[in-house]
């Protein structure tokens, strides 16, 4: 485990271990918790589509669940519900990708020097006995509805090492995966507006002058057309943003988050479940 690279092999899991894989040449990963003998618990829209989002995502995030060929079972064993909580052999739930270990308890530097959300957390995880209990019973009562940013199977897992839950209608859900796609698009839609807006600026810092520009008591730097000004500003901006973008992450994780609560999984189920009622009476 490191900074660069979650990944792991499969004689190093252990029961209880939040587990994931990258789909789609990285442009996200689905998560599971591990719970021994080659099986895996994990939170899927399943049916074709991991989010049925109504959006380009659902073209370009295909399910979790790999559809299983009849002439080569695997160790799945009954696979007849394939969205929801469901239980896999590890090798569906890979699906041909590479295996990683979600991290727990890392400090606050080194959960930023993950520049990719998704792949840890400051939060400590509960007892190994403990997460395999919440995820078991949430394989027989369910996690509520699927959603991309709110309730995804990154939430899922670090619930099941968590017992934490977000206990507000706003924002993003548990999801570091989710928080970061947020924090990118926040920065990219700043950004955008900070361009349209500076834009007069920095054509003035490009018109000619008498190419020399005075820094003080620091004597004289050629400025020329404007370049140097025009870089000093780009820089300064990048710099904004990538600040913006770490702060936007950390606030965002479930360790730091000031709205997280911790629920036994009994009383999430029994909420869930009246959410349910509530949706369909609506």
């Amino acid at each position: 485990m490191g900074v660069l690279s979650n990944k792991i092999s499969r004689d190093k899991l252990k029961p209880g271990d939040h587990i994931y894989t990258w789909r789609r040449v990285y442009l996200y990963a689905h998560h599971g918790i591990y719970v021994g003998e080659g099986k895996v618990i994990h939170f899927t829209q399943g049916g074709g589509q991991e989010i049925g989002s109504g959006t380009f995502l659902d073209r370009a995030i295909v399910s979790s669940s790999p559809p299983h060929d009849p002439g080569n079972p695997c160790q799945c064993g009954d696979q007849s519900r394939l969205d929801g909580v469901i239980s896999s052999c590890i090798d569906c739930f890979l699906a041909g990708g590479e295996l990683y270990l979600f991290e727990y308890g890392v400090s606050c530097t080194f959960f930023l020097a993950k520049v990719r959300g998704g792949t840890c957390t400051t939060a400590s995880s509960d007892s190994p006995k403990t997460v395999l209990y919440r995820a078991h019973y949430l394989l027989k009562e369910g996690f509520g509805v699927y959603h991309v940013s709110k309730n995804n199977c990154e939430d899922f897992a670090i619930y099941c090492k968590t017992s934490r839950i977000v206990n507000t209608t706003i924002g993003v859900g548990r999801s570091g995966q989710a928080a970061s796609f947020k924090a990118a698009a926040d920065v990219a839609t700043d950004a955008a507006a900070n361009a349209v807006i500076s834009l007069p600026l920095r054509y003035l810092a490009a018109v000619p002058s008498s190419g020399l520009a005075t820094l003080g008591s620091g004597g004289l730097a050629a400025v020329g057309s404007g370049g140097l000004v025009a870089m000093g500003y780009v820089g300064l901006a990048a710099v904004g943003y990538g600040v913006k973008y770490c702060a936007s992450r950390l606030n965002s994780d479930i360790g730091v988050r000031s709205d997280a609560v911790i629920v036994p999984v009994e009383e999430l189920c029994i909420r869930i479940q009246y959410a349910d009622n509530v949706s369909k009476e609506d």
